[in-house]
């Protein structure tokens, strides 16, 4: 689960209308990741199921990237919950579906919201849980330290073609300045934890029954 700070102090028919399309677009493009899809249910929140773990963190990332990249006024804070659901998983949309794993997950985003953090997993591998949540609090003050306006180009490039010095030719620019852009912005250290938490998230989990075992994000 997902939804949109300080939603109740932006321009809501603006919000909207950039919050839709960001989730038809992560839909689309991320299709084989989804049990069931990015479904916006109170306004300004979604919930989906995930395939697992690896996806759920694959999810996250797009989102995050393609919000800076098309530098809309407003940031999610998400919820990764492993839980159970107790009915037929709906593969259209994600409605109509009962079990603890949800429940569980909107009591969590509930309480995110009294926290400056954006980002917490649930996960019955308690070590992983660890990892990522402390992890994400490393990675939430990279991007959220990225300034939309000014640097929202330039991080995009650094990402898209992960070396400076492409960069560098990409934009025609010096190669020191942009070493010392890629330093000032720390996208090596992005892409450090992005890996790293993709690592943690990689080790398949053992699954006889996916509508016993599921993931929310």
């Amino acid at each position: 689960m997902a939804d949109v700070i300080g939603s109740s102090e932006a321009n809501k028919g603006k919000l909207m209308k950039q919050f839709v399309q960001l989730v038809a677009e992560i839909n689309k493009e991320n299709e084989e990741l989804l049990l069931s899809p990015l479904t916006i249910t109170l306004g300004d929140e979604f919930q989906g199921v995930m395939k697992g773990l690896r996806e759920s963190l694959s999810i996250i990332f797009s989102l995050e990237e393609k919000i800076f990249r098309n530098t809309p006024g407003f940031s999610l804070r998400y919820v990764v919950v492993e839980g159970t659901i107790d009915t037929a998983i709906n593969r259209d949309i994600a409605y109509g579906m009962l079990g603890d794993g949800l429940t569980i997950a909107r009591k969590y985003l509930e309480n995110l919201k009294k926290s400056k953090h954006r980002f917490y997993f649930n996960l019955k591998d308690k070590k992983k849980e660890a990892e990522l949540n402390n992890l994400f609090i490393a990675l939430q003050d990279i991007v959220d330290d990225w300034d939309r306006e000014k640097d929202y180009n330039l991080v995009s490039k650094f990402l898209e073609l992960n070396d400076y010095k492409a960069v560098a030719l990409n934009l025609n620019k010096e190669r020191s300045l942009m070493w010392k852009r890629n330093k000032s912005l720390k996208i090596d250290s992005y892409n450090a934890l992005k890996l790293v938490a993709n690592f943690i998230g990689g080790m398949p989990y053992a699954k006889n029954n996916l509508s016993d075992i599921s993931f929310f994000a």
